[in-house]
């Protein structure tokens, strides 16, 4: 007979703690059509963004990662010490080592945690979660803190109007640890490498897209790992009670309720509409967005979220959350 372990994992993982942090400089829509061939009228049409955040020169995306995972501990009432696990999601570090997740751990004080940084793109924040979740209901980690911080702005050239108006900085975070019940539902998630040139960091240092194919793919991927995610918790688009997407394109984002609609969304569901005063953030969009759906009410305990993202790689990933 072969011999068992003897280790209990707890049978379900749960979000703790939401938190986020966003730089305070504002740049509205105004203010770059003084530097664009642009205007607000063509922002708003185009992507839906009125205004979003740009970081200091001097502040890091480090220095937002560790204020956002502090923000969630806060939330969570858990102490920084109990955290053994800091993964933190991001795709624009300006060097691949050391990795961002080590120093945030030190720096938020759960000093030995296991650390390291995923790379999914904008999906990076639903890849992040569906790994510590799992570390979780595994028993490997007791609290995992899952950070999305990005500063596009390093990354973004200021005089190209299909990137400039688009991306922005910030970070969102949540604690998650052990639940006797399912919070946190399995990741629906897959990749197009045959496309990976379609959004990537050209040979200038900075984000090169080609919008009008991201923008068919992530249409067709978004809404069916959202149906997808739904399923593998036993549940349809009916029992949703908020829709989460990677704030990336207002456009996108109707779209893709459209499509959920003729799968029985409800016309009570709530959709976060976060990217119109945070731009998009990458891998930060969807906990600074849940962390904003919070604070403003839209969003209440015991909800059941539908989050699901797309983004350079390119990447999707989706699953059913149930709000703390």
């Amino acid at each position: 007979m072969k011999p068992n372990l003897r280790y209990r994992p707890p049978r379900g993982s749960q979000i703790l703690g939401v938190g986020s942090w966003q730089p305070e400089c504002v740049v509205t829509n105004e203010e770059l059509s003084t530097k664009l061939d642009t205007s607000d009228e063509w922002i708003r049409q185009r992507v839906g963004i009125v205004e979003r955040r740009y970081a200091q020169a001097d502040e890091s995306l480090v220095d937002m990662a560790v204020r956002a995972g502090k923000n969630a501990l806060l939330d969570a009432g858990i102490s920084p010490d109990l955290v053994d696990t800091v993964i933190v999601s991001n795709c624009t570090m300006p060097a691949q080592i050391p990795n961002a997740a080590a120093r945030v751990a030190y720096q938020i004080g759960a000093h030995g945690a296991g650390a390291f940084d995923l790379n999914a793109g904008c999906s990076g924040f639903c890849y992040g979660l569906a790994v510590g979740s799992d570390l979780i209901r595994a028993a490997s980690s007791r609290y995992a803190l899952v950070i999305g911080a990005e500063k596009l702005t390093d990354f973004v050239n200021p005089l190209d109007r299909t990137t400039a108006v688009i991306f922005a900085d910030g970070a969102g975070a949540v604690l998650i640890g052990p639940s006797k019940q399912t919070h946190i539902g399995p990741v629906v998630w897959g990749s197009a490498g045959e496309h990976a040139d379609t959004l990537r960091i050209n040979e200038e240092g900075y984000v090169q897209q080609s919008g009008s194919t991201v923008f068919r793919w992530a249409i067709t991927k978004m809404p069916s790992a959202a149906v997808g995610a739904l399923d593998a918790v036993g549940l349809t688009a009916k029992s949703a009670d908020v829709l989460l997407l990677h704030q990336a394109n207002l456009r996108i984002i109707k779209a893709t309720e459209k499509t959920l609609r003729a799968e029985g969304l409800r016309d009570d569901v709530i959709v976060a509409d976060d990217i119109q005063h945070s731009g998009n953030t990458a891998a930060a969009s969807i906990p600074i967005a849940l962390d904003h759906m919070r604070k403003q009410s839209q969003l209440k305990s015991g909800d059941i979220v539908v989050a699901v993202a797309a983004g350079a790689g390119l990447t999707y990933a989706g699953q059913v959350l149930i709000a703390p």
